[in-house]
């Protein structure tokens, strides 16, 4: 059964593209049986910022980003990998964290096929939810992910659960997928410049959520914020198990685009403005101007985060410990803006807010690197992730 057991393939020159809502990043790595991913080749290009957002064009755009990357990446000399694999942020997949309960007066022996009839049943819901929203627009979706998180047997949780006996089952597994015609086209782009045909997708959220947790073994409860160009992603992870995901389409570009608009100049002015603004470089000027428009998107970034974080809640607290990844260049800028947040974190979680930016060098030891290689923290992330999903035994 797939989600209770793993490849034992290993040492392989592997390639991953992180595919996002502000840029395409791209890594060749050798995977390691000792889990520590070796990268040889790291690669980040920007998705050109538009002033408006139209979902075709877009989708364009990050297909012509995906092209360039994976275009230098052929070109590079660095080896041709064996396997590929795309790792996707909003808006490119929805997810769910499905909870499969089973309880019996008699005791019943945990195996495979209860597994697979139970998490069938869960699938199949799923993706009648989704169905319908995507048969509509004519365009048919494909699973990508089934991971299971935890298991419990009786109250207890249990990495090894195959032939046990229990009366009270309880899977946590995580299930995504994608419109067909997005993977199709990110597919034939890659294949330009790779023959290898079976590529395998995953989702941002599920690898830095394995990755931090266990990274940060110590910590079992807490929020991933994911920021990017046009999205926000923020998972709740409680007792080590992804709970519940959520997005909403406000992101570093929102705030470049409000600015352009506010101050009548262009998107790269107003980036250069913000820019200044948030290194504390700009004039007095240039200041007073660009405050009350900062202060007016920060304050729109929030409300959406106070409604996502109401949403999740669902009558259990929120946790405080945020681990944040975002461009480097915004993450004392969207920190901030989460420590000073009043709403939820006097409403809905024990104490104040504590984020932890999820910077390349928190991951040192984790991961290792040719010497040129400039570290990636979400291509770092990616690499430990699938370095560990395929050497697992």
């Amino acid at each position: 059964m797939e989600i209770f057991s793993g490849s034992k393939k290993k040492e392989e020159l592997t390639l991953v593209f992180d595919i996002g809502s502000s840029s395409v990043g791209g890594a060749l790595f050798y995977m390691e049986s000792s889990g520590i991913p070796k990268i040889i080749l790291s690669i980040r290009e920007p998705i050109i910022l538009e002033e408006r957002i139209d979902v075709n064009r877009f989708l364009a755009l990050t297909l012509k980003t995906l092209e360039f990357v994976a275009n230098k990446i052929a070109k590079s000399g660095a080896g041709a990998p064996r396997r590929v694999f795309g790792v996707l942020s909003s808006p490119w997949y929805v997810s769910q964290t499905r909870v499969v309960k089973l309880a019996k007066d008699t005791p019943f022996v945990f195996n495979s096929k209860l597994a697979d009839d139970l998490i069938a049943k869960e699938i199949s819901i799923f993706e009648e939810e989704h169905f319908a929203k995507y048969t509509a627009s004519g365009n048919p979706i494909r699973p990508i992910e089934l991971k299971n998180i935890k298991t419990v047997l009786n109250g207890y949780e249990t990495a090894t659960p195959l032939s046990q006996k229990a009366t009270e089952l309880e899977i946590n597994i995580f299930v995504s997928m994608s419109p067909e015609d997005i993977l199709k086209k990110i597919e034939d782009t890659i294949n330009k410049h790779f023959s290898l045909k079976n590529i395998k997708f995953s989702s941002f959220a599920l690898a830095s959520f394995t990755v931090v947790r266990d990274l940060f073994s110590d910590q079992e409860n807490f929020l991933l914020v994911d920021i990017g160009g046009e999205m926000t992603d923020i998972s709740m992870i409680k007792k080590n198990s992804l709970r519940e995901s959520i997005s909403f389409p406000i992101g570093r570009n929102s705030l470049i685009r409000g600015a352009a608009g506010a101050l009548a100049c262009s998107l790269s002015e107003a980036e250069s403005c913000i820019s200044l603004f948030k290194d504390g470089h700009a004039e007095v000027s240039l200041k007073k101007k660009i405050q009350p428009i900062v202060d007016k998107l920060k304050a729109e970034w929030l409300e959406k985060f106070q409604q996502s974080l109401a949403h999740l809640s669902h009558d259990i607290s929120i946790p405080a410990t945020v681990y944040l990844t975002v461009d480097e260049d915004f993450a004392e800028f969207f920190s901030q803006a989460i420590k000073t947040e009043q709403f939820s974190q006097y409403t809905l979680t024990e104490s104040k807010f504590d984020v932890i930016f999820l910077s390349a060098s928190l991951f040192h030891g984790l991961a290792l690197f040719k010497d040129d290689v400039v570290a990636d923290a979400g291509l770092v992330i990616d690499a430990i992730y699938i370095n560990r999903f395929l050497t697992k035994k």
